[in-house]
């Protein structure tokens, strides 16, 4: 789908080309199974975006999507006070941790910070709306007639009490905080619940037969983690798509506010997963692309036979600023240590080793969070399909890397469990067994030295580039 990157952080992608994009989709899938009858329909998509529903169920203007960081100056207005702690009112920010789990990004970048931006700058879209969806949740609209969501999907708006897994729910107090319209919200499903049936005109756009099931949407974040098998407490996957995370679920609700990680409610009923999140990981490859005008495969190849290091060349991947283990959406990325010798090949290496650095930085944290080694590492994404990357990633972090088998099916392959479960005719302890490795890639202590001295210069940047990044982005008024 097509971004349409706007001025001061503006990021919008077409709910209705999504909706074209999974009809012409389904429709060749249809075509292909030989008349044999779907058990359910299950949707995944991206998190953490907005779509405004009028109610004749028409989007009423393009999403504000999971990048989009508009509403920054309104979330630090509603988060602040006359005393701040890492940019949050103390009284305020505990509320938020007690009842959810986490808190609104000040970055802006979550459905808490897009509707706030919506009431505050677009308010002919806000009035109009009769409901605010999550891109999921448009979705199982457009298939079922239905405006919901479910538990695990809501988390980001930061305005559901999840103490109580069997029982979460909108919380008064937050939404009276926030100043959001309740009526404004989607109806409250629980995790892996069935939406309804698919409705007629649905069907016809899929090609499918109305009535199949339809199970509530899922976010990315959480299919990825079913998908790749890691259903477990404590079994880790990496993923590396246009952005990129490390995670695992566990027993406990946490949050570590100054590093952007939270144990949120999982798509597993009863179950968290560890939720971080850095911007942009795959993406970065692509820009790379885009200014050298080579395609990625060929500047795989080239980086293949560049060694360990990149000839000391150093990307940070913070193109579109940054959320762990610092949530900061000013910051920006860039090839540094360029000289008149420097090659192609080695800023392609660089960009490979720079997301992995990055996902160093955001390791430890996570694994102190978490109270245990994530060791292996199933791994999954677009960026899973190399191997040259499946070695760098077990080299950098110090870890086993097993690269799932057709890794860009993990939130696909996720959905399809998911739904397995909402239909009872599959448990969980069923999952690992249905997910194969293609490959197992372990650290080789030759390029360790290499790796603690770039991620020692890595670790360093950000500290001592973050106030130059600021002067030069920072375009709020005064």
């Amino acid at each position: 789908m097509g971004l349409r990157v706007l001025p001061v952080g503006g990021v919008e992608q077409s709910p209705v080309e999504w909706w074209r994009a999974t009809a012409a989709a389904c429709r060749r899938l249809a075509a292909r199974a030989d008349g044999d009858t779907p058990a359910a329909v299950a949707v995944t998509a991206q998190w953490a975006g907005t779509v405004p529903v009028g109610a004749d169920g028409e989007a009423l203007s393009d999403a504000l999507i999971w990048m989009d960081a508009r509403g920054a100056p309104f979330v630090r207005r509603a988060a602040g006070g006359p005393i701040r702690v890492a940019g949050y009112g103390p009284l305020r920010l505990a509320r938020w941790l007690r009842r959810t789990g986490g808190a609104p990004a000040l970055s802006g970048r979550d459905p808490f910070g897009h509707i706030l931006w919506l009431r505050h700058q677009r308010p002919e879209v806000y009035d109009a709306a009769a409901v605010l969806l999550e891109p999921a949740d448009w979705l199982g609209l457009c298939l079922t007639g239905r405006a919901a969501t479910t538990a695990v999907t809501a988390t980001l708006h930061w305005l559901t009490d999840t103490r109580d897994l069997h029982r979460i729910r909108y919380d008064d107090g937050l939404l009276r905080a926030a100043g959001v319209d309740a009526a404004k919200l989607p109806e409250l499903l629980p995790t892996n619940t069935v939406l309804g049936p698919l409705a007629p005109n649905a069907a016809e756009a899929l090609g499918l037969a109305a009535g199949v099931p339809v199970v509530a949407g899922t976010p990315d974040t959480m299919s990825a983690a079913v998908g790749a098998g890691a259903v477990a407490d404590g079994a880790a996957h990496l993923y590396v798509g246009t952005s990129s995370w490390l995670s695992c679920h566990v027993d406990f609700k946490r949050t570590d506010p100054q590093h952007g990680i939270a144990s949120l409610p999982s798509a597993l009923p009863g179950r968290y997963l560890v939720s971080d999140e850095q911007e942009t990981a795959g993406a970065s490859l692509e820009k790379l692309s885009a200014l050298v005008g080579a395609e990625i495969p060929e500047l795989l190849a080239e980086a293949a036979a560049v060694p360990a290091g990149a000839g000391g060349v150093l990307f940070t991947p913070w193109l579109n600023g940054e959320r762990t283990p610092v949530d900061d959406h000013l910051v920006r990325g860039g090839w540094l240590n360029i000289g008149l010798d420097t090659t192609r090949a080695q800023l392609a290496r660089a960009t490979l080793e720079g997301v992995a650095l990055n996902l160093r930085w955001m390791q430890g944290p996570v694994e102190r969070f978490a109270r245990r080694r994530l060791d292996p590492l199933a791994f999954v994404g677009g960026g899973a399909r190399s191997e040259l990357w499946c070695q760098i990633m077990a080299d950098v972090l110090d870890r086993e890397v097993r690269q799932i088998a057709d890794p860009t099916d993990a939130n696909v392959r996720g959905a399809a469990f998911l739904a397995g479960l909402a239909l009872d005719a599959l448990s969980v302890d069923d999952i690992p067994g249905r997910v194969a490795v293609a490959g197992v890639y372990r650290p080789r202590p030759d390029t360790r030295a290499t790796y603690d001295a770039l991620f020692a210069a890595f670790r360093g940047l950000y500290k001592s580039t973050r106030r130059l990044y600021r002067r030069l982005n920072d375009r709020s008024p005064g």
